[in-house]
């Protein structure tokens, strides 16, 4: 993971100058740089939400490290806890934002 400049041009309600980035490898071995929103829990298990420095989408997985400290990230693969992880990442940041606009 490294800090990057967060430059995109969106409306997640993100006023950050600088963020941390991580690198994934996706499955054709391109490298997709991406700013790491958060970590935040969902029935006691880790998520993180990952927005790519060239795109606007979020990117939302499992987030898992292991005893050498290494971060392993799942792909959520039931529809049904996607949309409640979802939710939880859009009320958490949600407030957030409305947070910042009061």
């Amino acid at each position: 993971m490294s800090e990057e400049k967060h430059t995109h041009d969106c409306d997640c309600g993100c006023e950050m100058e600088e963020m941390e980035t991580m690198t994934l490898t996706l499955d054709d071995d391109t490298e997709l740089e991406c700013g790491i929103i958060g970590v935040f829990d969902v029935d006691s298990k880790d998520y993180i939400a990952l927005l790519p420095l060239e795109d606007e989408t979020v990117l939302i997985y499992e987030y898992k490290e292991n005893e050498d400290g290494e971060v392993e990230l799942g792909l959520i693969e039931d529809d049904a806890l996607f949309e409640k992880v979802t939710d939880a990442f859009y009320e958490l940041w949600g407030e957030e934002e409305e947070d910042e606009e009061e």
